[in-house]
């Protein structure tokens, strides 16, 4: 095994993590040192209230932003974005120049912080940009903080962007979900002024959790699958894979504990707050996870995670996956997206409080998110489609593709109780309950009383909602900017149903409760308390109504109905061309995955696993050839059933390439984009995948290990 490279930086044991936490951040800290007032405080008046920063008071935080990055030994800069291809880009500019006699200087005005000019026609646009049409832009987030990224011996200072066409329309998923942000911002201070008139802001928090596969460098390398496609296509599981259910929070072997450390360092020093680390329930899986942040700052830092950890790794002679099932047989992984609402005057709006008053605007936010679930759960379901993440749900501990809410016994009692209230008002009777308190039956503390359903796709756990669909692979931004918008739109109905019942006569409180309980009613059908694996949940889901799309292809319609489409475009989310077009993109990626797979499946099966079948097979042959020559026919029969076995595995593996292939050629012929991805999935994917790695991962079985050339999983799995 590769040795951990010397130029791998020491972490001191003796180092604290505040030592050092956030050194590679313009923070605002960082920004008082080297800003003026004036360029302080106008950058501070943009981070908090999106006050515009003017041209010329941008040359002078640009000029105090690269004083800083000198400082540090940075030579060049970078507008970092996350474009629709999955993946964070970036292009290096140096701060050097020459003016026009010749004088070498180093520079960096505000133009070249606000915006930069990337190629627009390079990366996905689904039609939006033809490819003579190259113009794009890199636009300044002044409310996520400039970082310097160490990559080696050189350091670049990184501006976080969004990215926008040349025409303006969004090219990447910061932006929709900076949009998303905002309109919940508001939509949410109206009704938390019902409880409070000082909340003038409210910001969405996120806490994700990472979990990941480690692998050894040299048996990843060996294996074409996990280095194209990130998962293996084919493999037998092995004798022992986790139903010992003894690395769960095992002791973490020492290699893996010291690329750990290494990766904790370098995300401490970007400013990214891990705070947990643990193996995970399948060999060689584990789990990183932060402390809660705004949900721009989370993303962005999960992002960021994601290429720390792949760059790191290598160091330590290790390869990390993250895709979300990169093994069969065994626990996938998943990004559990853990989402609440934080006031500006210190409250969270998911967690019961002391008072009745507190009580009531926790339901309040509490119902209007299952009910926002329970209308756009489709939208849920398409912000969390990938050709990887349909490999996951419903299975290992991953959710179902049905979309349910889990509450816990403690609030389904609540619920049920205000939703039993007898007759179309609440009484007098109703309002002296609710002054002594909304329910007795809410604890001030949930996180004790409520248990956890690890197969519930959209779990309340104790003081906010975990989003356990979403997939190791994802960009937090696509289910963020869903969740966000869809509960903005929510607020904003449930203070018009609310207003109109004041209008009516009605007292606040009594029109707040009464509100609350329709919209329990109207959404009851969303909640499930039981086993989402369980057949019986399939065929009760289907009874009440609820969609169980598994497959991308499908649920990505739910994204270019009328009804999706009027919601972004009410919110200023997308216009109509930008969520075609993403549809557009979605779809094209689906296809490539399956495609590239596909291909790879049939390139290993003839170049590998069948000549090596073949190859042992004529040993066999021969070895049957010499039995009969010595007189000892008989005692060939083991010897020719093996040969049975093998020519029956390679014939049916044969035709299945053929088959497959087949298949291939006449999706590609389609015109239609979600034509092509349907087919790829039910002409392609459905019928053969699995019937190539069955006879594959069979001919595995009987092959000698001495001529199998591709790692079996208990050297995946086991060597560290």
């Amino acid at each position: 095994m590769k040795e951990l490279s010397t130029t791998a930086p020491t972490v001191s044991s003796t180092t604290k993590i505040t030592a050092l936490f956030a050194e590679n951040v313009f923070t605002h800290q960082t920004a008082r040192q080297f800003l003026a007032d004036e360029a302080y405080k106008s950058l501070m008046a943009s981070v908090k209230n999106g006050q515009k920063i003017d041209r010329g008071m941008a040359n002078q935080i640009a000029n105090g932003i690269r004083a800083w990055a000198e400082s540090k030994g940075v030579t060049h800069y970078t507008h970092w974005f996350q474009p629709l291809t999955g993946t964070t880009a970036e292009k290096h500019d140096s701060f050097f120049t020459l003016k026009s006699d010749g004088t070498p200087i180093e520079t960096f005005d505000g133009d070249a912080l606000i915006q930069q000019e990337p190629d627009a026609s390079s990366f996905p646009n689904g039609g939006l940009r033809a490819t003579f049409e190259a113009r794009g832009y890199t636009a300044w987030d002044p409310s996520s903080p400039a970082f310097i990224m160490d990559i080696g011996t050189g350091r670049t200072l990184c501006i976080p962007t969004i990215f926008i066409s040349y025409t303006g329309e969004s090219l990447d998923y910061k932006a929709p979900l900076l949009k998303a942000l905002e309109t919940l911002n508001h939509a949410a201070v109206d009704v938390c002024n019902y409880f409070d008139k000082n909340v003038q802001r409210v910001t969405p928090t996120l806490g994700w959790e990472q979990e990941y596969f480690v692998v050894d460098e040299g048996l990843f390398n060996a294996r074409p699958d996990l280095m194209l496609c990130g998962r293996t296509v084919f493999g037998h599981s092995p004798a022992k894979g986790q139903q010992l259910e003894d690395h769960y929070f095992g002791s973490i072997p020492e290699r893996v504990y010291a690329f750990m450390r290494d990766f904790e360092q370098e995300s401490y020093k970007l400013g990214i707050p891990l705070r947990t680390r643990h193996n995970e329930v399948a060999p060689a899986q584990f789990e990183c996870a932060p402390i809660f942040e705004e949900c721009n700052i989370a993303v962005d830092h999960n992002t960021l995670l994601m290429d720390v950890m792949t760059r790191v790794a290598t160091r330590h002679g290790l390869r990390v996956l993250l895709h979300e099932k990169p093994f069969a047989g065994i626990n996938g992984s998943g990004k559990h997206n853990n989402w609440s609402l934080a006031t500006d005057t210190g409250v969270n709006l998911l967690a019961p409080g002391k008072t009745p008053k507190t009580n009531l605007m926790f339901l309040t936010f509490f119902v209007n998110t299952i009910k926002a679930v329970h209308d756009y759960a489709d939208l849920l379901r398409a912000s969390i489609a990938s050709a990887s993440n349909d490999f996951r749900l419903g299975a290992n501990e991953a959710p179902p593709a049905i979309i349910s809410v889990f509450v816990g016994q403690y609030l389904a009692k609540v619920l049920n109780d205000v939703k039993e209230r007898v007759g179309d008002k609440f009484d007098e009777q109703d309002e002296s309950m609710l002054k002594m308190d909304i329910h007795r039956s809410i604890p001030e503390l949930l996180q004790d009383n409520t248990d956890r359903n690890r197969t519930s796709p959209f779990a309340f756990t104790g003081n906010k909602f975990e989003f356990r669909a979403v997939g190791s692979t994802a960009n937090c931004a696509n289910p963020m900017t869903v969740l966000n918008t869809i509960m903005a739109e929510t607020l904003k109905n449930f203070k018009r149903d609310v207003d109109g019942l004041i209008e009516k006569g009605e007292k606040k409180e009594i029109a707040i409760l009464h509100t609350i309980r329709e919209y329990i009613v109207s959404s009851e059908k969303v909640l499930f308390e039981g086993d989402g694996y369980s057949d019986e949940w399939a065929q009760e889901a289907a009874r009440r109504g609820l969609a169980n799309v598994k497959t991308t292809p499908l649920a990505l319609d739910a994204m270019v109905t009328d009804k999706a489409l009027k919601l972004f475009e009410d919110h200023k989310i997308y216009t109509h061309a930008e969520l075609e077009a993403r549809h557009e993109i979605e779809l094209e990626k689906y296809i490539k995955k399956v495609q590239i797979e596909s291909r790879l499946m049939v390139d290993l099966a003839t170049t590998q696993i069948i000549p090596a079948a073949v190859r042992y097979q004529s040993t066999l042959i021969n070895n049957l050839r010499g039995l009969k020559e010595v007189g000892l026919e008989a005692s060939g029969a083991c010897t020719r059933a093996m040969i049975e076995k093998l020519s029956r595995h390679i014939e049916e593996a044969t035709k299945t390439v053929e088959a497959m292939v087949e298949a291939r050629k006449k999706a590609n012929a389609l015109t239609d984009t979600r034509e092509m991805a349907i087919a790829y999935c039910e002409a392609v994917k459905e019928p053969y995948f699995d019937k190539l790695r069955y006879h594959a991962d069979k001919l595995e079985q009987l092959v000698d290990d001495r001529e199998w050339t591709l790692p079996k999983y208990r050297e995946i799995l086991f060597l560290r």
